[in-house]
């Protein structure tokens, strides 16, 4: 029997969908937080680690690590998680602990975090919900990270003294009122801006999950000096930030000039040691797997299932935010492809574990300049063929041999998903147009964005489809890409959404002149 537990507020029985403004008039997550009054075991006296409402008042000298150490359950910890191969085939009994230093199966394949589900299932779907919405908005350690809120489903035997956060996760879920209804002919849509988080990418909330682990391998005396990645970027970023925090040194392998410098700029001020290697990401990832094969620097990049752990918690965000309703598609853009993956596991557990009933239809947004994926998903799954990427604005994206591609194929098929791509005319002409309505968004979203377009006029997505398109990055790490495109200066593009500034005499007659013009002649004299 699942176990019972008495609050003293209710999760709101009202469906949004009927109206998604006076239904569900703010998606933050700070919504209907119930607070745990009392809470009993399943029959076999099973007891989940959880906070309650009734704690030992705050003392002044403690900080927020002291005061977790002075409240923790003294109670076994139920739950577990190991390593086993990625999609094994039934009777396998690979597996690894957690804390051995592995990134391959022994058959050279990908490997998965496997969570004890029997465990977890021992208490019901309304558990869980009320139990993740219980922690949303508070300080407690380290509960107020969005991804450390869900910890049983992550690290559960990670020690909290261990974990390296900083709060990350709890990104704005963004009702893209102007911009559906204007450029698409729909009230439902919505943007998760994963970009509003500390290194500003949606990177952190794998990071968090990967050095807290490091962090636990080096107090256990494990052979970690520090740890590596290949990166066009925000990874970079993540890792250098969430390092210095914890004090563990950090190297970076970079595409020489194939980066933003607000990129660049943001592992070199966290203290990595970066090298800016003169070939593609493809070329960096290549040199980093060969590097931390021989020397004892732990692999930060997303073939470490770890990295989705924390990813996957985005999805579970989402169903928070609409009060645990599934939307009815997701559209995240691809590149290495982890992350389409860890979404659609973030959503499967909440489905096996009965918070949810069912998944939604995902997409994987490519650039065509990098559709590797896309070409794939086009000739019927057949063959997989790497290919030597293109420039492209959205070079983040920039991949053209994944790692996680038979986790993206998986993923794809087993929640019928669709695969779309974006020409960069497309792709800066969506970004533009998501700018105009109050956006902010990197050329990543723009791609995402492109798939919505395209699968809107094909009518695959209705207008009253809930859609959740996922942004991965904040704008102001492409700058120059913006400052491009509104000054039409880019070659073979039409730039169609350009609002470049007009230039005007310091007069007061030219610039009334100019503003009569903009706003017709009549605003001004009438």
């Amino acid at each position: 029997m699942a176990s019972s537990c008495l609050f003293n507020a209710s999760v709101s029985s009202l469906n949004p969908k009927q109206d998604p403004i006076r239904r569900h008039r703010s998606t933050s997550l700070l919504r209907h937080r119930p607070v745990i009054v009392s809470c009993t075991a399943d029959g076999n006296n099973n007891k989940a680690p959880i906070e309650t409402a009734v704690k030992p008042p705050h003392r002044t000298e403690d900080n927020i690590r002291d005061e977790a150490r002075r409240n923790r359950s003294t109670g076994v910890n139920p739950f577990s998680a190991k390593y086993v191969p990625f999609n094994a085939a039934p009777g396998s009994t690979e597996s690894y602990s957690l804390d051995e230093i592995v990134y391959r199966s022994r058959s050279g394949g990908l490997l998965d975090v496997e969570h004890d589900m029997e465990a977890l299932k021992r208490f019901d779907g309304a558990y869980w919900r009320d139990l993740f919405d219980s922690r949303v908005g508070k300080s407690t350690w380290p509960y107020g990270s969005g991804v450390w809120s869900k910890k049983e489903w992550v690290l559960p035997e990670i020690d909290d003294d261990d974990i390296v956060s900083a709060f990350e996760g709890n990104s704005n879920l963004f009702w893209a009122e102007r911009f559906g209804k204007q450029f698409l002919g729909m009230n439902d849509l919505w943007v998760k801006h994963c970009g509003i988080s500390h290194t500003g990418s949606f990177k952190d909330l794998g990071m968090t999950v990967l050095v807290s682990q490091v962090n636990r391998l080096r107090k256990m005396k494990r052979p970690v000096v520090g740890v590596g990645c290949a990166s066009t970027g925000d990874t970079s970023a993540a890792l250098s930030a969430y390092c210095a925090s914890a004090g563990i040194p950090s190297i970076v392998f970079l595409p020489a000039n194939k980066i933003s410098m607000a990129q660049l700029v943001q592992p070199i001020a966290n203290g990595a040691f970066v090298l800016s290697i003169d070939t593609d990401f493809d070329g960096c990832m290549k040199l980093i797997r060969e590097i931390t094969a021989e020397l004892p620097i732990y692999l930060a990049n997303s073939l470490n299932s770890l990295r989705l752990e924390g990813q996957k918690t985005a999805a579970i965000e989402i169903l928070q935010q609409f009060d645990w309703q599934v939307p009815d598609w997701v559209i995240v853009p691809g590149g290495n492809l982890g992350n389409i993956y860890a979404f659609y596991k973030g959503f499967k557990m909440c489905q096996e574990l009965g918070l949810v009933d069912r998944i939604p239809r995902m997409v994987c947004a490519q650039a065509a300049n990098a559709n590797p994926l896309y070409l794939h998903y086009k000739s019927g799954w057949k063959d997989f063929k790497p290919m030597t990427a293109s420039t492209t604005f959205a070079s983040a994206i920039q991949i053209g041999d994944p790692v996680s591609i038979d986790r993206a194929v998986y993923a794809l098929k087993k929640c019928n998903g669709i695969v779309e791509e974006a020409t960069e005319e497309e792709l800066m002409d969506a970004m533009a147009q998501a700018d105009s309505t109050g956006m902010f968004i990197c050329p990543h979203t723009g791609v995402a964005l492109t798939a919505l377009f395209k699968l809107r006029n094909q009518g695959v997505i209705a207008p009253t489809d809930r859609t959740v398109v996922v942004s991965t990055a904040h704008g102001l790490k492409f700058t120059q890409s913006k400052i491009d495109y509104h000054s039409n200066a880019i070659p073979d593009m039409a730039c169609r959404f350009s609002n470049p500034p007009v230039d005007v005499k310091a007069d007061f007659g030219a610039v009334m002149d100019v503003l009569k013009s903009y706003l017709g002649s009549n605003t001004l004299t009438s």
